[in-house]
């Protein structure tokens, strides 16, 4: 029933996307550009679950992994996946991203491969040094890699996507996040119940894990299989790249497109060094603030997505009624932040572009007044109501996809222009992640003196995204002012033409 969801989902957004046509592009420009997003986007989805799947591996492994372990390994991951940004966006921006996006699936399949030969050699009692130093090592080489998938599918989305459908195609940045959210938690679960020695869960992706990667070790659970499965998918979406990407439209023959970003103002004849695309960024203040804004969603988003099983996986063995009140929401995590996630960025992307005129600030603050109070009343009826509970995280991720993919995957574009996109939403990015590595080592130890003390610490990073979205409420780049006075002037004189044309009855 997940996948069936999941699928028809996935069709609905492809539906949207035809049908979201408003520079009226031709049939074949609108197919062309399908057949660039869609590998792209599916590689990045797998990017997520070669990602999270440690969140996963760490229920599965039980005491041999603590909190405090995953939290220190975790953090060292995202802390590096924010710097490498200072590297691999400018280097993106120079090679492209189908470049980009193949070095990331590439490397994170090979990480993924390292870290399950790890998860084995620990699990099979072949290795006695120390956990921590060994995964937060391969975890911080697998985001290093990870870190190219942003910046690269945004690279080729700013030389696609006109300023003006930008928003939509945050939405469906926002929903490629939310499937592999579901790939990673979902099928990273069944992953681990098709690896268990007596398996209970007979659902239709356990069953086929079952088939295809059989494996009876006779005395343990095959837990290093949940790093090995997303390795192989993402060799094969990394070869599926190398055929269909194209850059740009003009390397797929439909010569050069304007996109109104913050590029159009260059001077053609000016050429972009790393110097000045990182003099440019780091020069900008709206640059800053929208990294800032994504700084506070990094907090926000994993503090919610990261630590809601960990939480629940507590109350299981401490509270037991009180996890019964759960159930729903922990055997159906990943579907539920996809089916939200999906529903946050569509909403979020199309308010922009449709009522704000592509802006993106007014609807991420709207959006962090919705945490505001989410977070609030999780902290109200943190261990007085599951269900409660349950609804509030899944609607955070609802609100908090909307933010991240209006600022990692819009705004950065915008204001960096299609020239040093990968730059700007690599700076954008590499502070979402910079706030995850903050939360996961906060929460990581409040929780172990109070679990109150979870939605509590993220409240004030909710205050802190809405002022900086109010600061940006009016923000739009200089060509894109140019581009939406051009069409009001076009559509009045239009609207004028219409009006002195004599009625032929009179």
């Amino acid at each position: 029933m997940a996948l069936f969801l999941v699928s028809l989902c996935l069709a609905a957004v492809i539906f949207l996307y035809f049908a979201n046509n408003p520079l009226n592009h031709s049939r074949k420009f609108m197919m062309r550009r399908f057949v660039n997003w869609f590998p792209l986007g599916m590689s990045y989805a797998f990017l997520y679950m070669g990602r999270y799947n440690l969140n996963v591996a760490k229920n599965a492994l039980g005491d041999m992994m603590t909190k405090e372990q995953f939290g220190l390994i975790f953090a060292a991951g995202t802390i590096v996946y924010g710097f490498s940004f200072l590297i691999n966006g400018p280097l993106v921006d120079k090679i492209g991203g189908k470049k980009g996006i193949i070095i990331a699936t590439l490397g994170a399949s090979l990480m993924n491969i390292f870290m399950g030969i790890a998860t084995y050699l620990y699990v099979m009692g072949r290795m006695r040094s120390n956990m921590v130093a060994i995964f937060s090592l391969l975890f911080a080489l697998n985001m290093f890699f990870q870190s190219y998938g942003a910046v690269s599918i945004i690279k080729v989305k700013a030389y696609w996507f006109h300023v003006r459908e930008r928003g939509v195609f945050g939405a469906i940045f926002g929903t490629l996040i939310s499937f592999g959210v579901y790939f990673a938690f979902d099928w990273g679960q069944a992953i681990v119940e098709a690896s268990k020695l007596h398996p209970t869960d007979s659902s239709f992706v356990t069953n086929t894990i079952q088939h295809l990667f059989a494996v009876d070790t006779g005395k343990t659970d095959a837990t290093w299989l949940v790093f090995f499965i997303p390795a192989i998918i993402l060799i094969a979406w990394a070869l599926i790249d190398m055929v269909l990407l194209k850059d740009s439209p003009a390397e797929a023959n439909f010569g050069e497109f304007d996109t109104a970003d913050a590029s159009s103002d260059d001077d053609a004849d000016v050429k972009i060094t790393m110097g000045l695309v990182l003099k440019k960024v780091f020069s900008s203040p709206i640059m800053y603030t929208i990294a800032l804004v994504d700084f506070t969603s990094g907090v926000l988003r994993n503090g919610i997505m990261q630590w809601y099983l960990v939480f629940a996986n507590e109350m299981k063995a401490s509270n037991p009624t009180y996890y019964q009140g759960m159930e729903f929401f922990t055997k159906n995590w990943g579907l539920l932040l996809c089916l939200t996630g999906i529903i946050g960025g569509f909403v979020a992307g199309m308010v922009s572009d449709r009522l704000f005129q592509s802006r993106r600030g007014p609807p991420a603050a709207i959006n962090n007044v919705i945490m505001i109070v989410l977070l609030i009343i999780m902290a109200v009826f943190l261990f007085q109501s599951p269900t409660i509970v349950g609804g509030a995280a899944v609607l955070m991720a609802l609100a908090v996809i909307g933010v991240h993919s209006l600022m990692s995957g819009t705004a950065a574009a915008d204001f960096g222009g299609k020239k040093m996109t990968a730059t700007a939403s690599g700076i954008v990015d590499g502070c979402v992640y910079l706030g995850s590595g903050l939360q996961s080592l906060a929460i990581g130890y409040l929780s172990a003196k109070s679990w109150y003390f979870w939605p509590i610490f993220l409240i004030p990073f909710a205050f802190l995204g809405l002022f900086l979205s109010m600061k940006m409420w009016n923000e739009l780049p200089e060509a894109t002012k140019k581009y939406i006075l051009r069409m009001e002037k076009q559509a009045a004189k239009e609207q004028a033409a219409q009006s002195h044309v004599v009625d032929p009855a009179t």
